[in-house]
């Protein structure tokens, strides 16, 4: 299986986030655990703080890929632009998030880019992208 992993603002500079809300990974500390635990998949890893890099990224995804693992991070509060280009790809995708929105702010209760993914999973800090995966794998890509 060909995943597509998009990271959104400021995942970049994960290692520096309040550990207790994010957990202790940086980005690259996650993309190497999943290659090590998910070995027969291949995975392409994208990360920008730029809106139009992320819906590029969604755009040209539908012919080299199978699915797509999304942290839009905050835009995922305030983006239609990038829930409009996830409503548009026809692949599964799925909604990662490190922290925990539902214990968060008023803010973040929002999701505008998650209706336009198969589902959304939340809280479990890096094991959340594992999670994603096996979603992938034994849900939607085969059933």
């Amino acid at each position: 299986m060909r995943i597509l992993v998009i990271n959104g603002p400021n995942l970049n500079l994960l290692f520096q986030r309040d550990a207790e809300k994010y957990g202790s990974l940086s980005l690259y500390n996650i993309e190497e655990l999943l290659k090590k635990e998910f070995q027969s998949h291949s995975f392409q890893f994208f990360q920008s703080n730029s809106e139009g890099d992320i819906i590029n990224q969604i755009h040209n995804s539908h012919s080299d890929f199978d699915g797509i693992i999304i942290n839009p991070g905050g835009y995922a509060h305030t983006s239609v632009a990038i829930k409009d280009a996830l409503e548009l790809c026809k692949l599964p995708k799925i909604e990662v998030h490190l922290s925990n929105l539902a214990s968060r702010e008023n803010y973040r209760q929002n999701l505008i880019t998650a209706s336009s993914c198969d589902g959304y999973i939340s809280g479990f800090k890096g094991n959340s992208y594992n999670a994603a995966v096996y979603l992938l794998e034994k849900v939607l890509i085969r059933k």
